[in-house]
């Protein structure tokens, strides 16, 4: 009986039910794209790093864990004392640029050299490496995302470069230039932002990191798993107040929605609610009419932010390519729970509206 009652009101006043259902999918929708955004993007930049296939990755201490952040304050000579500990195969010296020309895009200025002997090389896919001191290397997806094809003219940190070369997606960064020309750009000559360190074995890890760390006290020095595991959200300056902060934002807005909803909805059923008590329903029983209605339509509105998640992620991949967004079953889970609570306690002002009615006045309501 309950139950009819309440579907029975949606399908009445659809035009209402849709509006609601559509906010509570706004509110889930913006959850899962901030969430899915800046932990795809984190995912991202873990399988990267981790494609470049060095043991040991060396940084300044003052630096951030996340290499979009990091400067230029290391000097190259470092690299020749790196490379005679016992046990390295080599060293690759690499100057990290973020380049915000169609979204956010990592650059490594690199010596083609020692980060071939790092990484094993590049597989190309088309095009050569880099020769000159204008040119530029791209990956499959930055190339696929501008229709790029070597012998183009790309336009980078306001200079012009001819494009060398298509390479697979993986090794680090998107777009690779040249060390000595990106040190000119950035006016960082003889420097670089962190060094990839290549052991012989897996086995000497730890040994090459002891020697690393008496050679060099004042550096940060790790492995690259535990660099990997530091890959978290928690370590970016802010960007959980952020995250917090927009679904705070959903949640008041799924709230806000629910409670002018219920309201008006209780205020329509005045006489309907009259003559529920009249025939004995309890204060409980109404409550739950209102709390079953928005529990409905808070689930109706999951569903749809779900599947509209999932058409928002296409279309941002059509036009901006090289943005992961990451939708995960724990954070649809979540983002259903917060929905939910949210739409539970702006129904719950209504619903206690609806038990204080006097019968006989919500009989007389005109």
């Amino acid at each position: 009986m309950v139950n009819a009652l309440v579907v029975a009101n949606l399908v009445t006043r659809p035009v209402r039910t849709l509006v609601s259902m559509m906010a509570v999918a706004a509110e889930v929708v913006l959850i899962l794209m901030v969430v899915g955004l800046t932990t795809g993007m984190l995912q991202d930049s873990v399988q990267r790093t981790l494609g470049v296939g060095a043991d040991i990755l060396v940084q300044p201490q003052t630096t951030s864990v996340f290499m979009a952040f990091s400067g230029a304050p290391m000097p190259l000579q470092i690299q020749d004392r790196l490379a005679e500990v016992e046990h390295v195969r080599a060293v690759a010296p690499v100057l990290v640029q973020t380049s915000s020309e169609g979204g956010i895009t990592l650059i490594y200025g690199i010596d083609p050299q020692s980060f071939d002997a790092v990484t094993g090389g590049f597989r190309y896919l088309e095009g050569r490496g880099l020769e000159a001191p204008d040119e530029l290397l791209v990956d499959d997806i930055y190339a696929g995302a501008n229709n790029l094809h070597p012998g183009q003219t790309v336009e980078l940190l306001n200079h012009p470069f001819r494009l060398a070369g298509v390479v697979e997606h993986g090794k680090g960064a998107r777009l690779f230039l040249r060390l000595d020309t990106l040190q000119d750009l950035m006016g960082s000559v003889g420097k670089a932002s962190l060094f990839f360190v290549k052991v012989d074995s897996p086995e000497n890890v730890a040994t090459v990191l002891a020697a690393f760390r008496e050679l060099l006290p004042n550096y940060q020095l790790r492995d690259m798993q535990e660099y990997l595991s530091l890959m978290s959200p928690g370590n970016i300056p802010g960007l959980n107040n952020f995250v917090e902060a927009i679904i705070g934002l959903a949640v008041c807005l799924g709230l806000l929605v629910i409670f002018i909803t219920m309201y008006s909805t209780i205020m329509e059923r005045t006489r309907e609610i009259g003559i529920l008590k009249s025939l004995g329903a309890s204060k409980t029983y109404i409550a739950s009419l209102v709390y079953r209605e928005t529990a409905l339509l808070t689930l109706l509105g999951v569903s749809s932010g779900i599947g509209l998640s999932y058409l928002v992620r296409e279309l941002i991949g059509v036009f901006f390519p090289t943005l992961p967004i990451l939708l995960t079953a724990e954070w649809m889970l979540w983002s259903g729970l917060i929905a939910l609570g949210g739409s539970l306690l702006g129904a719950t002002y209504p619903a206690l509206r609806a038990t204080q009615q006097d019968a006989i006045q919500a009989l007389a309501y005109e």
